[in-house]
C-alpha cells in the first residue's frame, strides 16, 4: 500500500511538472538526433533498414517466412519489429539516465526520478512516428482499420510503465556498478531472438510455449499483433494479462524502493 502512494505521489508530480518534462523530451531528442547532418532520418534508417534485411533474408532468401495467420510477412515482421525497437531503445537509454545527466542530479531541488522517463518519452517520440509507418503498410496491403487498433495506446502505456519500474531499478544501479550498462545491451540481443518477432509461437512445441510467454516483450509483441492481424481484444488472454500487470506492479514496487534507497548516494558517486 506504502508503494501504491508513493508512486500516486508520483504521478502527481510528472503531472505538476509536465512542461519542466516536455522541455527535458525535447531538449534529449534534439541532442540525439539534431546534431548531425541527416539529423532525424537517422531515428528512421536504422530500424526500417533493420527490418528490411530481416524481411530480405526470411522471405526472399530462405523463403521460410514462418506461419503468420494469414498476414504478409512483412505486415507479421514489422507488427512485432516495431514494439520491440521501442522497449529496446528506452530500455538501455533510461538504463544510462542517472549517470549521463549528472548536472541535474547535482541540484537538490531536481526530482531526479523524473529521468528515465524523460529517455522512455524521447524514444516514444520514435515509436509514435514508427506506429505510423505500420499504419500506412497495412492499409497499402489493403487492411482497413478495425475497432482492435484503437486498443494500442493500451499496449504502449503498459510498455511504458513497467519501462518506467524496470529502468529505476537499473539506472540506479548503473551509478555503482557500470557494468549494468552493457548487461543490459546483451539482454536486449537475447531478447530480440527470444521474442517471436520475427518467427512463430506456433514453431514451439505447446508444453514449452509457456517458458518463452514469461517474456514480458512477448505480452506487448503479441498485443500489437492482436491488434493489427488476429483481432482480439486484450481481456481475451486473461492468463497474460493478469501475468503482464503482476509484474510490473512488482518491478514498480523493487525499482522504486532501489532508486528511493540509492539517491541519497549518487551526488557523492557522480
Amino acid at each position: 500500500m506504502r508503494y501504491i502512494k508513493e508512486f500516486y505521489r508520483f504521478l502527481k508530480h510528472i503531472y505538476s511538472s509536465r512542461e519542466l518534462l516536455i522541455t527535458l523530451i525535447k531538449n534529449d531528442f534534439r541532442k540525439q538526433y539534431l546534431g548531425s547532418y541527416l539529423g532525424l532520418v537517422w531515428a528512421f534508417v536504422q530500424p526500417l533498414a533493420f527490418i528490411m534485411v530481416i524481411w530480405f533474408v526470411f522471405e526472399i532468401g530462405f523463403r521460410a517466412g514462418p506461419s503468420t495467420h494469414g498476414a504478409p510477412f512483412f505486415l507479421y515482421l514489422i507488427s512485432g519489429m516495431i514494439p520491440w525497437f521501442f522497449i529496446s531503445n528506452a530500455f538501455t537509454s533510461a538504463t544510462g539516465a542517472v549517470v549521463n545527466n549528472s548536472f541535474l542530479v547535482k541540484k537538490v531541488s531536481f526530482r531526479v526520478s523524473i529521468l528515465p522517463l524523460v529517455q522512455i518519452g524521447s524514444a516514444l517520440i520514435i515509436h509514435f512516428a514508427l506506429v505510423g509507418f505500420v499504419i500506412v503498410a497495412f492499409l497499402l496491403y489493403g487492411y482497413m482499420p478495425t475497432i482492435y487498433w484503437l486498443q494500442l495506446p493500451f499496449y504502449i502505456l503498459c510498455s511504458v510503465v513497467l519501462l518506467l519500474g524496470l529502468s529505476w531499478l537499473t539506472s540506479a544501479v548503473r551509478v555503482f556498478v557500470k557494468d549494468i550498462g552493457n548487461f543490459i545491451a546483451v539482454l536486449m540481443q537475447i531478447g530480440f531472438w527470444a521474442t517471436p518477432i520475427f518467427w512463430s509461437m506456433d514453431m514451439i512445441p505447446e508444453k514449452y510455449q509457456w517458458i518463452l510467454k514469461l517474456n514480458p516483450a512477448f505480452y506487448i509483441v503479441d498485443g500489437y499483433r492482436n491488434s493489427f492481424i488476429n483481432g482480439s481484444w486484450f481481456w481475451e488472454h486473461q492468463n497474460t494479462t493478469i501475468y503482464y500487470f503482476g509484474l510490473t506492479l512488482f518491478c514498480l514496487a523493487v525499482g522504486a524502493l532501489v532508486f528511493k534507497r540509492l539517491r541519497p548516494h549518487f551526488g557523492d558517486v557522480l
